[in-house]
């Protein structure tokens, strides 16, 4: 599994159509009327890693298995959400599921696409849902740090941390600043706030909508969402629902690409967004190689060789004895054979920090 996203928006943003985009299906019923997508809808997509083919070459592998990235389109936010108006309370424990957030913001004029606030605003859209998620944590948190407090007075010193780390947390959501602009200096910080299950806490990677004719150039509402996304210290894309749709139809690459190209992008949106999300989530991708399989697999940045090993299996990770590790690089040029020849192949130990793009055989023992 690569990570999983929770797609959200106000109603008619065009959250639906993206999500049927990305996952090549039509399972949300993309209508234009608010509240249409109730029960969230689940797409596992493959990551798409140009790498694969080339280690897939050396290694004469049968078949190739990219990872995964998982989307979540959950209903669309209103006004009023944190006191359960709309959808809400359904939406607000749908997205505390999800590792990340991707809000897609309107920034196309369509008269026949109704706005549920009458006119397109992106950044009043975004401080609409944020301001929506920001009250539902303070609500929750009240309750979390009363409950630590009584507890603290025991004079428990780790308490009175976590008591102290999340009053600050809370402080800053009723300051009006998100959960995430408060950093976690340590890891009991870190694993307080995950415990906290705060959606403010979570990454955010904004979705610019435009028009067919504004997807190379933008406009001047994702001008204007740049500057927002800036000082907020998030992410953004910009992406044509309405041509990922379309790419999302035709049968070949070749097709797919010569369309990209007509409509002057030379990507689809899909690819943007994995590689934000990445980046956001702080992860990154190893490969393992053989004549049944290339295949790849996501693990955090900076984790060790065994916690790598664990994606395949947990067994891999308890027996772990080393890794035999050959660079992306390297094993395109060589292959295995020719790499081991060459000394290119490492025999790394438990302490190995696993890089993006090692293709990695595993010996364990159970």
């Amino acid at each position: 599994m690569g990570f999983n996203c929770g797609i959200v928006g106000l109603p008619n943003v065009g959250k639906s159509t993206l999500f049927n985009a990305l996952t090549a299906t039509q399972a949300a019923q993309a209508a234009n009327f608010p509240f249409c997508t109730i029960e969230p809808n689940v797409g596992r997509v493959a990551v798409p890693d140009a790498r694969l083919q080339d280690i897939a070459k050396q290694a004469g592998s049968a078949a190739i298995i990219p990872t995964q990235l998982e989307f979540v389109d959950i209903a669309g936010l209103v006004k009023g959400a944190s006191k359960g108006e709309g959808l809400g309370n359904q939406f607000l424990a749908n997205i505390r599921q999800t590792d990340a957030v991707i809000h897609v913001l309107r920034c196309f004029e369509d008269g026949d696409v109704v706005h549920v606030d009458g006119s397109v605003d992106p950044i009043r859209d975004a401080e609409t849902i944020e301001t929506e998620l920001m009250l539902a944590d303070l609500q929750s948190l009240e309750k979390q740090v009363d409950n630590i407090a009584r507890k603290a007075k025991s004079g428990d010193k780790a308490t009175k941390a976590q008591f102290d780390f999340l009053s600050e947390i809370k402080a800053a959501l009723e300051a009006g600043k998100p959960a995430r602009t408060v950093n976690p200096a340590n890891e009991d910080q870190a694993k307080w706030v995950a415990e906290a299950q705060l959606l403010t806490a979570k990454p955010i990677l904004y979705v610019c909508n435009v028009s067919e004719a504004e997807a190379a150039s933008g406009n001047d509402w994702t001008k204007k969402v740049e500057a927002f996304v800036k000082a907020q210290g998030a992410e953004m894309v910009v992406i044509c629902a309405a041509i990922e749709a379309e790419v999302a139809q035709l049968g070949s690459e070749e097709e797919r690409m010569e369309y990209l190209s007509s409509m002057g992008l030379d990507e689809p949106g899909l690819n943007k967004i994995i590689r934000v999300g990445y980046k956001l989530l702080g992860l990154q991708t190893y490969f393992t190689a053989g004549p049944k399989e290339t295949r790849a697999w996501t693990v955090r940045v900076g984790a060790k060789a065994p916690e790598a090993a664990g994606a395949i299996h947990t067994d891999f990770q308890k027996g772990f004895i080393r890794a035999e590790v050959i660079s992306f690089e390297d094993y395109k040029a060589l292959g295995e054979v020719k790499a081991k020849e060459t000394g290119k192949m490492r025999q790394e130990g438990k302490e190995y920090t696993v890089q993006d793009g090692d293709v990695i055989l595993f010996r364990f023992n159970v």
